[in-house]
């Protein structure tokens, strides 16, 4: 009688077993395919992956990193504008923009507010209804631009410099690397290349630099 109460005992175990193992491989099966739904948090693209348009008044090209489509517009666009010369710059009605200067000594914003003087590594917000004329200050720049709906759109940019640790858990976090050892999710990121996403660290090892954009939708 005792060797069938161990023997009952010892089958029940293994049932057990069995049914948690399969409870584990039904649930992996699951994790495996939300994952494959989801996708990775983060999108990297590399400079030659960014789309080159004219600008909305003719003077220039944009090289269009990432935009949030809303009907025939968009609450937000991030692009990298080549500025060679002085001149006028597309308005942009309704919207707000926040102008930080990547590469080249400066750029100087002209409109009825004022003069924006806009320069290496300082964002730089106006109005996106605002007639600007752009006047450089020692030779051609580069741009980083942030235009979006204020609206809608709380926005923040700012430069960071390595060693840094940066969680992205809440809105929407774009990285532009400027130099240096940056990884993203464990991915590296190339000099020039931006990273755009959510729900992951972004580590800047010593002396590494890049700009973050972080957009957030207002309650």
């Amino acid at each position: 009688m005792t060797s069938l109460k161990v023997v009952f005992s010892m089958i029940g175990v293994v049932a057990i077993q069995v049914c948690l193992l399969a409870a584990y491989e039904a649930l992996d099966t699951v994790m495996c395919r939300l994952k494959a739904r989801i996708g990775p948090v983060f999108r990297i693209l590399n400079a030659d992956e960014f789309q080159t348009n004219s600008w909305k008044n003719g003077g220039g090209v944009t090289h269009e990193i990432a935009r949030h489509a809303v009907g025939d517009g968009w609450l937000w666009r991030i692009s990298i504008a080549e500025v060679g010369s002085d001149g006028p710059f597309s308005v942009f009605p309704g919207m707000t923009r926040i102008l930080t200067v990547i590469d080249g000594a400066g750029i100087d914003l002209l409109s009825a507010d004022g003069v924006l003087e806009a320069r290496l590594h300082r964002p730089a917000p106006f109005s996106g209804d605002l007639d600007v004329t752009a006047r450089l200050v020692g030779g051609p720049v580069r741009n980083l631009n942030l235009i979006y709906n204020a609206k809608v759109i709380e926005p923040a940019v700012e430069v960071i410099l390595g060693p840094a640790t940066l969680n992205c858990e809440a809105g929407t976090t774009g990285l532009l690397c400027l130099s240096g050892a940056i990884t993203v999710a464990g991915d590296g990121l190339r000099e020039g290349a931006f990273a755009l996403g959510n729900g992951a660290d972004i580590e800047l090892a010593a002396g590494a630099a890049g700009i973050r954009i972080t957009l957030r939708k207002l309650a």
